[in-house]
């Protein structure tokens, strides 16, 4: 059977900002993508070894309507929200949250130096489950399954399926794919790909090709959706880059900050629901 690649169809370099209790973080994927990475509506890539930039974290503040998924390579994340959950990622974790009506909850470091490196996504529910009741779930790295082939790449699956292969979480809807993935030096991967999902790629550690398409380290390349796949390549160093793709919802995209709905009226009953305490 032939295989046919996805190329690359943008580039995108992230931004330097700000966030939470003055948070250094470099946002890879923002409301430009959007409609384009749909169901994904943000990336974010937090690393530091200096603790001025990340140690006030992220103080207590809402979500509704999405999902957040923080993935942490290094150091360790406190959650704590108004449902009653508490956590502490590590690292090599995943936290998995489902926002849903409405959750408050808190992200914040514990530890006082060395390296802070991590991601957290968003990812988009549909309208029916929007205002569904909220979860949260730790996964701790020993629960993520890990892999090497033959060439010497290894893999984690943070969610969804590869092959056999099933990840800790799997969603209904947007059916992620989410792989952190190591292509040892002189390596060539094919990784099959649903042609109805949108995917992209982003590589946190060396550059590699895409199809032909050099990709260097922390940018993101949009993968078009003509092809049954994508093929890596790796001339250089390992590399270690995040490829994501999952199944577009298709429905308006209303976002105001940490609220993310269908329509500006939503938007303005969550303002109203969390001004008045009803998260």
């Amino acid at each position: 059977m032939s295989q046919t690649s996805r190329t690359v169809e943008q580039i995108v370099n992230g931004r330097e900002v700000s966030d939470g209790a003055g948070v250094r973080l470099l946002r890879v994927l923002n409301q430009p993508q959007q409609r384009r990475l749909d169901p994904f509506l943000m990336l974010d890539e937090f690393r530091s070894d200096n603790p001025d930039d990340y140690i006030a974290g992220f103080p207590s503040h809402p979500h509704r309507g999405f999902e957040t998924v923080t993935y942490m390579l290094d150091g360790r994340m406190r959650h704590r929200d108004n449902a009653g959950n508490e956590g502490l990622l590590g690292p090599g974790g995943v936290q998995w949250m489902t926002a849903g009506r409405g959750i408050v909850h808190s992200e914040i470091p514990e530890q006082q130096d060395g390296l802070m490196h991590g991601f957290q996504l968003w990812i988009n529910l549909p309208a029916k489950n929007k205002m569904a009741e909220p979860g949260y779930r730790d996964i701790q790295a020993d629960a993520i399954p890990q892999w090497r082939d033959e060439a010497g790449n290894a893999f984690k699956l943070l969610a969804g399926r590869l092959g056999e292969r099933r990840g800790p979480v799997e969603r209904p809807d947007t059916e992620p794919l989410y792989l952190d993935i190591a292509l040892a030096p002189g390596a060539s991967l094919w990784l099959p790909l649903p042609a109805e999902h949108h995917a992209f790629a982003y590589p946190y550690q060396g550059g590699l090709s895409l199809a032909g398409t050099p990709i260097k380290a922390r940018q993101m390349a949009i993968l078009d959706n003509r092809g049954d796949g994508a093929l890596l390549e790796n001339g250089g160093e390992e590399s270690r880059l995040l490829l994501l793709a999952a199944k577009p919802l298709n429905e308006p995209i209303a976002q105001w900050g940490p609220f993310v709905m269908n329509s500006r009226e939503e938007i303005e009953t969550a303002i109203a629901d969390y001004s008045e305490g009803r998260f």
